[in-house]
């Protein structure tokens, strides 16, 4: 009989879906899925649901007879794990640190509930370095953390080399004010004022398209600016290949899939200074580093690798390289598939 798992969390986002995938392909688990049904929009109903969700999950449980249950962020649905009951439990961390932001009245409860959620917890998923560092940091028994990232589809994710004589950048994370859009558009006005010719392509939707668009039309750029709004992953990669160089300026960051996809796909990364992209992004060694909200540096940086086709050259075939190396969707998933089955077992 084939095992079962309860998965809590956002089912629609595409880091749930990789993860879900892996486990139904490479584990031969099946997957039910349970999630709060309140839109974050609607901050109060939303806490009230939360509060009577471990009846809910219980229920759940009850009639689905999961084998264990695993969950996303250890501060939300890490800490609703936490209190199923379930006999064997993995959470993982999905941000830094997860206690985000830092300045809310809540971080000492996010920091109270973190902990119980480590402490219930049986397996805690470290997508990455940097999260492994605050789990120390924390008094976590390392000897349940697992450092390694769920990889991306490179059947999926191609190298393909763009050898156009202008910059076509790409951006495709969530349009939310955290992820800096504004810098990059602000970046690429001054690339417009210089004369530099470029194409800039952002992927996604979020709170701040209209935003966006507005002050694409203040620069005087949105004849080279396209937003794509929201598309199915499977479209991406195509949206990848056609560009050569990948920018994310995020304020915060655990470990980016994103950035996987498109070193995978031959895009030179062009990153913000963060603990999260120093992981994997050494500065004018295969990619660069950005200050926050630095717009005249992001201008200068995004010249200086255009104008450097050699050193990008060879950092995009060493990126890729590295992503087969440490990031394979078909090897992790089945890591992690396999350590699942290891704790059933155990149990």
């Amino acid at each position: 009989m084939k095992r079962k798992i309860l998965f809590l969390g956002e089912s629609y986002r595409a880091d749930a879906i990789t993860w879900m995938k892996g486990l139904k392909e490479f584990g031969d688990f099946e997957i039910i899925t349970w999630e709060l049904q309140t839109p974050n929009n609607k901050r109060f109903k939303r806490i009230l649901e939360y509060f009577f969700a471990p009846v809910s999950i219980r229920k759940t449980i009850k009639k689905e007879k999961p084998d264990m249950v695993i969950a996303e962020r250890t501060t939300s649905y890490g800490f609703l794990a936490a209190l199923s009951g379930s006999k064997t439990i993995a959470i993982a961390q999905q941000g830094r640190t997860d206690l985000w932001p830092e300045t809310s009245v809540l971080y000492p409860f996010k920091k109270f509930i973190q902990k119980y959620a480590f402490k219930k917890a049986h397996l805690i998923h470290a997508w990455g370095p940097v999260m492994a560092i605050h789990m120390k940091a924390a008094g976590v028994d390392m000897n349940k953390v697992l450092v390694l990232p769920k990889g991306i589809d490179l059947s999926l994710f191609t190298p393909f080399t763009n050898n156009s004589n202008k910059i076509e950048a790409i951006v495709t994370r969530s349009l939310q004010p955290e992820y800096r859009h504004d810098s990059i558009l602000k970046a690429f006005g001054i690339l417009h004022q210089k004369g530099i010719d470029f194409s800039l392509t952002i992927v996604g939707d979020g709170t701040r398209l209209q935003f966006l668009k507005d002050l694409a039309t203040a620069l005087q750029i949105e004849n080279k600016v396209i937003f794509t709004g929201r598309i199915p992953n499977t479209e991406l990669p195509k949206l990848l290949q056609q560009s050569n160089i990948y920018i994310s300026m995020p304020i915060t960051e655990g470990v980016s899939a994103s950035l996987f996809e498109a070193m995978a796909c031959n895009c030179y990364p062009v990153v913000s200074d963060i603990p999260g992209n120093q992981s994997w992004i050494t500065h004018r060694e295969n990619g660069q580093l950005i200050t926050i909200d630095d717009i005249e540096m992001l201008a200068d940086e995004l010249i200086w690798a255009f104008e450097n086709p050699e050193s990008r050259n060879n950092t995009i075939i060493r990126n890729r390289k590295f992503v087969e190396e440490n990031a394979n969707y078909d090897i992790n998933m089945k890591v992690i598939s396999e350590k699942y089955h290891e704790l059933l077992d155990l149990k």
